[in-house]
């Protein structure tokens, strides 16, 4: 079993493995892995898939993977096996990663098998199989969801959550408070990076600091899950080519990713940034989310983030509140390509106001040329009609 920070009881479910039948049952903790090697590049390059989705899922199966083969090396096992569906994108994650840590692995999947999927066609049957072998599973008929939880976040799927007109059940969301019922009173603190990744929160007034980066994820989640933040229900692209409604809450990384973004926009130089969300971020989130971090193109991109986070350096003040996250201000100490001077409305500074009149002329060139060739058609761009 992986500890990626899930609120699971490890002895329970190490104990529950031993009585079906396990030999031996490992529980690797992977925590500080995931937040350092996964959560914190997808930070630095605001790592988001189809505009809403934080990967929160994709990015907890490469460290997952890694330490199933290597629990399979150290037990001399010919073969590893997941419970993924064979509709999903983690059959697929899974997969890929084993055949990459390993080439000559052999993989077994239950689910892509006939005889299985035949009798088991789906989470009902599964559920009766359970009750009448008393094996003890969180899921309900009732509440019959499928759920995936991590220090990044909880994902729901399948069940009632399958016909995307219905609304989520409110008794279903577990990390976060209902933003309705959160605090009335906003919630305040500050987050510091260095070359991209957060390595201070400060909370509680300033009276409190974490620094490490389990403690300071774990801060960021408590102070988002008690406010509400995180929360999203969408519609996405499965790889395999289906459509899947699924809900997310995500707290804490909502936030630092959010504070991130605001950073870059002080510290980080316009046409890299741009360079960044073009071919970076977008193909750093579809290699996570599509199963192909364990690849060259991933390397390729993780190298590139590092180059473009190097002066992304300061801090960002920040609220919580009602399931909103809010920027307060932001600075930063040695790289800050803001110039207030330069920027005000009330003094000159050291920018020429007239040397805008060369700019625009400039840029001015193609479009009076455009404009002449729609006059020269007959076309008016004056009239909306034919604009």
């Amino acid at each position: 079993m992986a500890n990626l920070g899930q609120e699971d009881d490890f002895e329970a479910a190490k104990a529950k493995a031993l009585n079906l039948g396990a030999t031996k049952c490992y529980v690797e903790d992977l925590r500080k892995e995931f937040i350092e090697g996964l959560c914190f590049p997808a930070i630095a390059c605001n790592a988001i898939y189809e505009n809403v989705y934080l990967l929160g899922t994709s990015l907890a199966r490469p460290v997952t993977a890694r330490a199933q083969i290597a629990v399979a090396q150290k037990e001399g096992c010919f073969a590893v096996a997941h419970g993924c569906t064979g509709k999903g994108n983690d059959q697929i994650r899974f997969e890929l990663a084993f055949y990459a840590l390993q080439p000559s692995i052999k993989v077994l999947t239950p689910w892509r098998d006939p005889a299985f999927y035949n009798k088991f066609k789906g989470r009902k049957d599964l559920l009766d199989y359970a009750a009448a072998n008393g094996i003890p599973v969180t899921s309900t008929k009732s509440k019959p969801w499928s759920m995936d939880e991590n220090l990044a976040h909880c994902s729901y799927e399948a069940g009632i959550l399958e016909d995307p007109s219905i609304s989520p059940p409110e008794d279903m969301w577990k990390l976060t408070v209902d933003p309705t019922k959160a605090p009335n009173e906003p919630e305040d603190f500050t987050i510091t990076f260095e070359k991209g990744l957060p390595v201070k929160l400060i909370h509680n007034d300033g009276k409190k600091t974490a620094t490490d980066s389990t403690d300071l994820f774990l801060t960021a989640n408590a102070i988002a899950r008690r406010n509400g933040v995180g929360r999203i229900d969408i519609v996405e692209n499965r790889f395999i080519g289906l459509k899947s409604r699924g809900c997310y809450e995500t707290p804490g990384l909502t936030m630092l990713r959010a504070a991130h973004v605001d950073l870059e926009g002080l510290v980080l130089d316009r046409e890299v940034r741009a360079l960044r969300d073009q071919y970076v971020t977008v193909n750093y989130a579809k290699a996570l989310y599509n199963g192909l971090y364990f690849s060259p193109e991933r390397e390729f991109l993780e190298e590139s983030i590092k180059a473009s986070q190097v002066h992304v350096n300061g801090s960002v003040r920040c609220r919580a509140y009602k399931g909103t996250f809010s920027v307060l201000g932001r600075w930063s100490d040695t790289a800050n390509l803001y110039d207030a001077s330069e920027s005000s409305m009330d003094e000159i500074g050291d920018f020429e106001p007239s040397d805008t009149t060369g700019f625009i002329a400039v840029t001015a060139i193609r479009l009076k040329k455009f404009g002449k060739a729609k006059e020269a058609s007959g076309q008016s761009l004056v009239d909306h009609h034919q604009a």
